[in-house]
């Protein structure tokens, strides 16, 4: 293993805050005499089937931790998911099935291995453990935090005060996240700075179970491609990374230069040294900013499709963005008329280039479809038979026949 200086020089990469640090370096050293890894744990609510690249600044962390040596712990909150994490929330979230938890279950165990190494990831439920708990067990858990202390959340705080409800069991969230922790006996736990509240409460359950407290390493949020709201695929903001080549590759390079070194920092695999120097170039003049990022968009491609793909996505992006033409390869897609004419976002959603005709209406509304390079304002639009050329945002082009 590393020493620990070096150690947390890796760990404090990106980060908002550690909790402790002194105590995170106790434990360093303590692994480092003991030849014993660490316990590095991370949660994640299958509350949707696909990851962002704002979910992976946590996996990124987490891969970091296991290149040190570091034992990482997935844990995937199918029973939590059940409840629904209050956080961030002004009304009761709907609680997911059991059916819906364990689907969104299966992508992410196929998704998260894109980043960690599956040899050296242990990928663990909480409903291994919660399920177990009996009424009594959970009274007991509920005991040992009061009112008080749950309204000092902010988004509890702020419902009571606008007299919005909150449920019983909203107030059991936080409190069966932090004895995820004592039931992992988790030396580190990792989470995103809207999760402090919850963080921090691992910590006090392990010292009421007579356990060392866990330290916290809280990770930024990540912005979409708008550049102010958190990703997220409710924003239409998200960068998923299973979407195909080019629109990751274009989406990257959409982002501004002033959050492209913050995309450098939690999600680029280039070193510390490096890292520094890119900021130099920058800040000197010495490094162009388009070169920067398409590096970025390059790296982030090539981690999830490989190299052969992501020359591809680089290519078709200088041919569509650099020299305004079309790419060497559109799909071309061949529906069924129902009629005579057909409306324009059944049209959309028959082809697939959206997922619902509400989803093709929103879209051109927004300005964000083109026919024959004519943009459609009228979401009412009802087209004749024929061929025509389909540009969805900046990216997508589709010849529907």
């Amino acid at each position: 293993m590393l020493p620990v200086k070096e150690q947390l020089e890796v760990i404090k990469r990106g980060s908002i805050e550690i909790i402790q640090e002194d105590e995170l370096k106790k434990k360093l050293k303590t692994s480092i005499d003991t030849n014993v890894p660490l316990k590095i744990k991370a949660g994640f609510d299958p509350t949707a089937p696909d990851i962002h690249l704002g979910h992976t600044v946590l996996l990124e962390k987490m891969r970091q931790f296991q290149d040190l040596g570091h034992e990482i712990i997935f844990l995937i909150g199918d029973f939590t998911g059940m409840i629904g994490d209050p956080t961030g929330r002004s009304e009761i979230r709907k609680p997911l099935t059991r059916e819906e938890v364990m689907q969104n279950s299966e992508t992410y165990k196929k998704q998260v291995f894109k980043i960690l190494d599956p040899e050296r990831t242990k990928i663990v439920f909480n409903s291994e453990w919660l399920s177990k708990l009996d009424a009594m067990e959970m009274i007991r858990l509920g005991a040992m935090q009061t009112v008080a202390r749950m309204l000092e959340r902010e988004d509890f705080k702020q419902r009571w005060q606008s007299q919005s409800p909150i449920g019983i069991h909203e107030f059991f969230y936080p409190l069966i996240q932090g004895y995820d922790s004592v039931a992992l006996k988790a030396d580190v736990e990792l989470g995103g700075t809207d999760q402090r509240f919850n963080l921090l409460m691992g910590r006090e359950l392990q010292k009421e179970f007579g356990q060392a407290p866990q330290c916290i390493v809280m990770m930024p949020l990540l912005e979409g491609t708008d550049g102010v709201r958190k990703m997220s695929k409710s924003f239409d903001n998200y960068i998923g990374i299973d979407e195909d080549p080019d629109n990751m590759f274009g989406k990257t390079m959409s982002i501004t230069d002033e959050l492209m070194i913050k995309y450098y920092e939690l999600l680029s695999h280039i070193s510390l040294e490096e890292l520094n120097e890119l900021k130099r170039g920058l800040k000197e003049g010495r490094a162009h900013p388009k070169k920067v990022k398409e590096d970025l968009a390059f790296e982030i491609v090539e981690r999830y499709w490989g190299t052969a793909k992501a020359e591809k996505a680089r290519k078709g992006f200088e041919e569509v963005f650099k020299k305004k033409g079309l790419p060497d390869e559109i799909p071309v897609v061949n529906i069924e008329w129902n009629d005579n004419k057909m409306w324009i976002a059944a049209i959309m959603k028959e082809s697939g280039l959206s997922k619902s005709t509400g989803e093709a209406m929103r879209l051109i509304k927004q300005g964000g479809v083109s026919v024959d390079d004519e943009k459609i304002s009228d979401p009412k639009l009802e087209m004749s038979k024929g061929e025509y050329l389909f540009k969805v945002g900046k990216r997508k082009f589709m010849k529907i026949r």
